[in-house]
């Protein structure tokens, strides 16, 4: 009988496309995962990867295993996650996918309590700029940051985040004071690109008028808390969350733009499959998140929504 362990090693090195990248986020020195594959691929007669000097691609049965062992390794920690729970409090891994923005500045301030009130739990954060596969790469919850797309999944909203356009006051002094929104489309602006690599429209309201405005970026970059530190270094224009933007506007270290006109507010929800709803670790969580995402605390902090 193949160990728990060797699927999950071998999901790891399919997502990563690299042993030594596998490695790293495991937690396990490279020969391990190198002899854990090689142990899998002799127990099933066939080779299960394509090495190159360059990258790690997936076998026809590679492809074949991947599909089916995400699901049998999902459903083994639930079941593991239950027996557990029913002895006492949550316990076992549980895998977080968050966005790296809100990974340092939120969740990194808010497990150590999460982390004290649970002791039987361990945290495996995935912090990416991409929005995680959660059945294909075996994440139990994840955080998003705007509509959901995804289909068969489970979601908490959490709440909503205000953003405010800013810019740094070197910025101003090089560049002038937008004083419509007309004039955003002369500066240097800074945003992310959607996941197919076009510009984003801008969009704002004011009271019940609203615009939309194409802007290209001066810089184009895929990972907001980049976003926050090219702004806050007079690079040009940008759309910031409230909660990081208010205190260096109260500070005058960046100035709110044509505060008139608000950015869209962004929805904050927990996503997780429709199979872990029940798991305890991915509930303790859940309630957890709900109960310190409030007005007033971390990310819903915003003196200037006030």
């Amino acid at each position: 009988m193949l160990a728990r362990t060797s699927l999950q090693v071998f999901a790891k090195v399919a997502s990563m496309k690299s042993f030594t990248a596998a490695a790293r986020a495991l937690g396990l020195p490279k020969s391990n995962v190198s002899r854990s594959i090689a142990r899998l691929e002799d127990a099933l007669g066939t080779r299960l990867f394509q090495r190159t000097t360059r990258d790690v691609v997936l076998t026809l049965t590679g492809h074949a295993l991947l599909d089916r062992s995400a699901e049998i390794i999902a459903n083994l920690s639930d079941a593991l996650d239950y027996v557990g729970s029913l002895a006492g409090q949550p316990r076992g891994v549980l895998k977080i996918s968050s966005g790296m923005g809100f990974g340092v500045n939120v969740l990194a301030e808010q497990l150590p309590e999460f982390l004290l009130r649970y002791p039987e739990i361990d945290i495996a954060l995935d912090l990416e700029s991409r929005p995680a596969d959660l059945v294909a790469e075996s994440v139990d919850v994840a955080v998003r940051l705007g509509p959901l797309q995804e289909s068969g999944l489970v979601a908490v909203k959490l709440g909503e985040m205000r953003r405010y356009l800013c810019a740094a006051p070197a910025y101003i002094e090089r560049r002038g004071m937008p004083k419509s929104l007309d004039d955003l489309v002369q500066h240097d602006t800074i945003d992310m690109p959607t996941p197919d690599g076009r510009a984003r429209p801008w969009t704002f309201s004011r009271g019940s008028e609203s615009r939309r405005l194409e802007v290209k970026p001066r810089i184009s970059v895929n990972e907001a808390l980049t976003i926050h530190r090219l702004v806050f270094n007079g690079a040009g224009l940008g759309i910031l969350s409230g909660y990081i933007c208010a205190p260096e506007i109260a500070a005058g270290h960046l100035v709110n733009l044509l505060p008139d006109w608000l950015p869209p507010s962004v929805e904050v929800s927990l996503v997780f499959p429709s199979r872990r709803e029940l798991a305890p670790a991915v509930r303790a969580f859940v309630d957890y998140m709900k109960e310190v995402s409030r007005p007033g605390l971390l990310w819903m902090n915003d003196p200037l929504a006030a």
